[in-house]
């Protein structure tokens, strides 16, 4: 297996060059993008490919998606991507009802219909909110449901820590998950400095079973190592990676 990196757990790792120095040298073989890396695509192309790097999958905010989709897919064809993800909605932008949520989900299957039409694939990436019940149904089954062509980027830890069970999820809508994010949680009161999470391997995530359940159960083609706040990018970069190996 190929295993990609999220490039938002170096962003306080600079200058990129090192980044993918790194990554290239610690075996791995693809990396995700995201807003950062996006201003000079062509510049950091040439990186990647210095680095023995692919970049097949990238994070692209829905206002940009929505207000400008061509500037999106010019900079997603330059560094390679195959599926353009989706990962956030802000606080305020929320729906509070199903109907609401619903309707975003419509908004997601406008986009996926654009980038469907140029090529790519497109998914929705998840954090917790999407799992907090709204008249006691969770948003996620909203969005899936409205949005029946829009695959599913499913970031694992996060589905925990909204209080779901991950292969509950991967069970019944398996065919929609196109990517996965592997991220891991500490145990209660540890890493707080990093927010609670933790090296790929070393936390309370069982990823050697849910790797399995994934690859029987999806067609997902990317894997993607992410820690959202890192001490140490290559600590992290590092363990992860190596205990991956043994998934």
């Amino acid at each position: 297996m190929d295993w990609s990196f999220q490039l938002y757990s170096a962003r306080n790792f600079q200058p990129w060059q090192n980044v993918l120095k790194t990554l290239g040298a610690l075996g791995y073989a693809q990396v995700e993008g995201f807003g950062a890396v996006y201003e000079e695509p062509a510049t950091f192309r040439a990186e990647l490919d210095k680095n023995g790097l692919a970049m097949p999958s990238g994070h692209f905010g829905i206002d940009l998606l929505e207000q400008d989709f061509a500037k999106a897919a010019g900079i997603a064809r330059t560094l390679g991507m195959k599926l353009i993800a989706c990962p956030w909605l802000e606080p305020a932008e929320r729906p509070t009802d199903a109907e609401g949520w619903r309707a975003f989900g419509r908004r997601l299957a406008a986009i996926g219909a654009k980038a469907n039409d140029a090529g790519f694939d497109f998914a929705w990436h998840n954090h917790d909110f999407e799992f907090v019940p709204v008249g006691g149904v969770v948003p996620q089954r909203l969005i899936l449901e409205a949005a029946p062509e829009v695959g599913w980027e499913m970031d694992v830890a996060w589905v925990i820590r909204g209080g779901s069970d991950p292969l509950h999820w991967i069970e019944e809508f398996g065919p929609r998950i196109l990517a996965v994010h592997v991220k891991d949680i500490a145990p209660q009161g540890l890493a707080t400095d990093e927010d609670g999470w933790s090296d790929v391997g070393h936390g309370t995530v069982d990823w050697a079973g849910l790797v399995t359940a994934l690859r029987k159960n999806t067609p997902a083609k990317y894997f993607v190592m992410e820690h959202d706040n890192p001490a140490d990018f290559e600590r992290f970069a590092s363990r992860s990676i190596a205990a991956a190996k043994t998934f």
